[in-house]
């Protein structure tokens, strides 16, 4: 086992010679991210929480706490050694198909609008599909790293994560969460392009879990629904298109520099899910268009600046290293596309929260653990480097 000792000692980007001796550039923009989501989510739930629980600070309470949280896991996987996180992956995973298997159980999953998406655990629900898409992509990098030549040269190598990957998206399905399927195939598949799969197994594998999610659409009415739905919400704007109809409100009242902060309209119950799904309409209505591009900025800097982490890690050898920030890197820009492209009219409705600034604890902490492993491996890419010039 690790002792507190041994951990403190490996914690050099905050306690070592030089004191916070991290990405800057990352961290400060995904410190403006939070600041900002805590602001919005503010913002988003007060009339919410003041209408069905009487107490207008009530999710923004919350989401402190949260905060409180993912900071705290934040410092404690800064203070982890990224060989510990592949020592582990095994037991991770099991422990993410352990939860997703939980949540389906009655008296322990909490079910919520028809789905079966959370643990509750106090006044705290613990969404496992958030965990499990961190523990899967923590796996696929041991993977690659371990059967590289195998993934690279055999067809059974690159089938192989898929007999694990598969089931857990299946039990993602059942909850239901397309969304979160979604997300951690992108990922997978992703990871395995940049682990350097062949051309035609990438493009054979790509249409196959196309035609597969296409088939998954089908076969639920209320997904084809909402697929038809989007194409023209104005047809049916009380009913299959109210979500996004009411989005596109926000979005056209915010115009150039937005109606002020705390003044949105759409947030007064027109707006469902405005501090979660939707937080991103409610901050183009209250900072406008300037506003809206600057957070959208804030988003591809923080997801671009942890695909280069992976870059500089993959050119410095550290083949785990560089591929568990590929797969983080690859899950916040899904996560980013799909909320945002739901918000605009671009994708069918999916509740799919959108990374640092949408409400709920499970997608805060764990996007702090994801930037806590991503400062990282950065650092020890860097201490690396300085010991190798030392010698």
């Amino acid at each position: 086992m690790i002792g507190l000792p041994t951990l403190m000692q490996s914690a050099a980007p905050l306690v070592g010679q030089r004191r916070f001796d991290m990405d800057m550039p990352l961290l400060i923009a995904a410190i403006c991210l939070l600041g900002l989501g805590l602001v919005m989510v503010s913002s988003a739930s007060m009339e919410v929480a003041a209408g069905q629980l009487g107490n207008p600070l009530f999710y923004m309470i919350r989401q402190v706490v949260y905060l409180v949280i993912g900071l705290g896991a934040l410092v404690v996987v800064l203070s982890t050694p990224i060989r510990l996180w592949e020592q582990f992956r095994f037991p991770l995973l099991f422990l993410g198909f352990a939860l997703l298997i939980a949540v389906l159980i009655p008296g322990i999953g909490r079910e919520v609008n028809g789905s079966w998406r959370w643990i509750a655990v106090g006044p705290i629900n613990i969404q496992p599909s958030e965990l499990a898409k961190l523990f899967a992509v923590v796996f696929l990098a041991g993977y690659l790293v371990h059967r590289q030549e195998e993934v690279k040269e055999s067809l059974w190598g690159f089938v192989k994560p898929f007999m694990v990957l598969f089931p857990m998206a299946g039990l993602l399905i059942v909850e239901p969460d397309f969304g979160a399927t979604v997300v951690l195939m992108g990922a997978a598949i992703g990871m395995l392009f940049l682990g350097g799969v062949g051309l035609f197994r990438f493009i054979t594998l790509f249409g196959s879990l196309a035609a597969a999610g296409g088939l998954l659409i089908l076969s639920a009415p209320y997904r084809l629904q909402r697929l038809t739905g989007f194409l023209n919400p104005w047809e049916d704007p009380f009913g299959t298109g109210y979500q996004l109809t009411q989005a596109l409100i926000a979005f056209g009242r915010g115009h150039w520099l937005g109606v002020g902060l705390g003044n949105s309209v759409q947030k007064q119950f027109y707006l469902p899910e405005a501090h979660t799904d939707f937080v991103f309409a409610v901050l183009a209505e209250e900072l406008g268009l300037i506003g809206a591009l600057g957070a959208f900025a804030l988003l591809v800097f923080v997801a671009v600046r942890a695909l280069y982490i992976g870059l500089w890690a993959e050119r410095a050898g550290r083949l785990f290293s560089a591929y568990l920030a590929y797969g983080l890197a690859i899950m916040w820009i899904g996560q980013i596309l799909i909320n945002v492209g739901v918000n605009v009219g671009l994708l069918p409705t999916k509740g799919l929260t959108l990374p640092f600034l949408s409400y709920g604890g499970s997608s805060l902490v764990v996007c702090c653990i994801s930037l806590g492993i991503l400062l990282r491996i950065d650092w020890e890419r860097r201490q690396a480097l300085r010991e190798a010039g030392d010698e």
